[in-house]
């Protein structure tokens, strides 16, 4: 039996397991992950462990704001694990414009996007938007997983720049890489606080023990 529709959109469980169907079927496994076959469609299995987007989702995130087609703008892409999926997610018609300033990440960007062709490796620095500020359309979606201690500076600076009205965004916070000597319950709420001022918080996860330190804040543009 194939996975069940999850609540989510787009995404598909079965028992704990949690999937995307396969928006480019007939392409290896880019992370080692399990595929599964049900006639022509492929689901590949999402780690909770290995992406705070899956663990957002396992600890009962309600809206992650990402739907077929949407155009989303990713930062802190890294290797490409998440934006593989959510790849997936938004289908053949939809785009990422995935960045990192990392040289050596943005090359496996590159070999991951010649397999997924909605994805568009983006080299640059999500404290500096004006770098690819020109290259970038409206967005449906901001996606942050950025360790640096002004995180929700950078996350507000490119919702304001890229997110489209009535657009979502997602902020995975790094408590560790704000302030190591707070509590990370005190530092997710501070976050949270910045970020109500300027948008509408929509859901709110700590991932631990699946992310230790971490959590996930989605919010809705006014």
């Amino acid at each position: 039996m194939p996975p069940k529709p999850h609540i989510i959109f787009e995404l598909y469980q079965d028992g704990r397991r949690l999937y995307t169907k396969n928006a480019f079927p007939g392409t290896k496994a880019s992370f080692d992950e399990i595929i599964t076959r049900e006639g022509k469609e492929e689901y590949r299995e999402f780690d909770p462990t290995r992406s705070k987007l899956a663990a957002a989702v396992v600890k009962g995130a309600g809206n992650v704001g990402i739907r077929k087609g949407n155009l989303v703008l990713y930062l802190g892409a890294s290797h490409g694990y998440t934006p593989s999926f959510v790849s997936d997610m938004i289908g053949r018609e939809g785009m990422i414009f995935a960045v990192d300033p990392a040289p050596r990440v943005v090359r496996d960007l590159v070999f991951l996007a010649e397999q997924r062709k909605n994805i568009a490796p983006i080299l640059a620095d999500a404290n500096h938007p004006e770098e690819y500020e020109k290259r970038i359309l409206s967005v449906d979606v901001v996606y942050q997983d950025v360790a640096q201690r002004n995180q929700a500076e950078i996350f507000l600076r490119n919702c304001k720049l890229f997110l489209k009205s009535g657009g979502y965004g997602l902020l995975a916070v790094k408590a560790r890489s704000i302030d190591a000597k707070k509590s990370s319950r005190q530092i997710f709420e501070e976050t949270r606080r910045i970020l109500e001022k300027e948008m509408q918080v929509v859901d709110f996860r700590i991932l631990d023990p699946l992310e230790k330190d971490h959590c996930m804040i989605v919010v809705k543009k006014k």
